[in-house]
């Protein structure tokens, strides 16, 4: 046996042993409760819930998984959704990605959406990057194409560098987290204060922001469902659960830099960004000197895509925060583009 040979089988049993470090647990199709922990939203495709054990609780974490419309290319494509987002948002993507052959599984993360509300949880990029990990092991899917956005980009980040060997190709849309916001001079505000600013939302103030930041000032009437939907989460049935979750997450993007270890991913990468987006986390709070230096993806994007070490670069001149929303066909477009390559 050649060198080669066996040095790729050493590291493909490797990398298989390294993405069995992760969740284990059950899978259930229904069916389920209308307000399945405390999302009454409709989703696109059907709900199914990975049941495991984290943290010493139950947890439940809701997802879609989406067979090939077409011809099956044999491949699986994950989406990971941001902070004010859950997997539906991709919906327009996961139609894109199986009609050009992909499975699709578009998970809502651990105290977002459909998924569990913990009282107790220590939120860390590396525990959901654990947590999706071993919903997939259970699905029986080694290699994977992985799609992130916002904060399921950052997640995405952590997810390429804890799993190496399982990620073929990593494509990252607006992720924060492109900077350290802290180093930059972001101050510390504690989780009770991000709790606080949770429970200030309502749908004006979401919608609000989203037309800012996300649609460069620009409103259309088919963004005001993706508010509907988070705002119903916000004062849904697990609403105190939710508030909390949030705060902690938002505690958990501020001091979780990945911004330090964009040199160490080994995946073949797509970083997305509309230069015309602003988010930066702690900015709303921060000194007007320091917000005056964050948030700037128009310059992010051509310095991060520079440290990865195989990256291309797609910038959108005219969006904001969220491209695969506010010009899908574009997005889509892109990807599948390179994908294809």
């Amino acid at each position: 046996m050649k060198f080669s040979t066996l040095a790729s089988g050493l590291l493909s049993a490797a990398g298989l042993a390294f993405a069995q470090e992760a969740a284990n647990g059950t899978i259930s199709k229904g069916p389920f409760p209308f307000d399945l922990n405390g999302s009454n939203f409709t989703y696109p495709w059907p709900v199914n819930v990975f049941t495991f054990t984290s943290q010493q609780q139950k947890l439940q974490m809701a997802y879609m998984d989406i067979k090939p419309t077409c011809a099956p290319n044999g491949e699986t494509a994950v989406l990971l959704h941001g902070k004010n987002f859950c997997g539906p948002t991709w919906n327009s993507t996961i139609i894109a990605l199986a009609g050009a052959g992909y499975r699709v599984i578009a998970p809502d993360q651990v105290g977002w959406c459909k998924s569990s509300k913990p009282d107790n949880y220590q939120f860390s990029l590396n525990q959901l990057a654990w947590n999706t990990r071993g919903l997939l092991n259970t699905l029986g899917i080694g290699n994977i194409t992985l799609i992130g956005h916002s904060v399921g980009g950052m997640l995405s980040t952590r997810f390429a560098l804890q799993y190496p060997s399982t990620i073929d190709r990593l494509v990252l849309v607006d992720p924060v987290g492109l900077e350290d916001y802290v180093e930059k001079g972001v101050p510390y505000v504690s989780v009770d204060d991000d709790i606080a600013a949770e429970a200030a939302q309502n749908f004006d103030a979401l919608k609000a922001y989203e037309q800012q930041i996300y649609y460069v000032g620009q409103w259309d009437d088919s963004y005001t469902i993706w508010v509907t939907m988070l705002n119903n989460v916000y004062f849904g049935s697990k609403r105190t659960q939710f508030l909390k979750n949030q705060g902690q997450i938002v505690d958990m993007v501020l001091t979780s830099s990945q911004a330090h270890y964009f040199g160490d991913i080994v995946s073949k990468t797509l970083l997305i960004v509309g230069d015309q987006d602003k988010v930066a986390i702690g900015s709303n709070w921060s000194p007007p000197e320091v917000a005056a230096k964050l948030g700037h993806f128009n310059v992010l994007g051509p310095q991060v895509c520079a440290e990865i070490p195989d990256c291309t670069l797609y910038q959108f001149p005219t969006l904001g925060h969220a491209p695969q929303i506010s010009a899908p066909s574009n997005f889509t477009k892109v990807v599948l583009d390179w994908l294809n390559e």
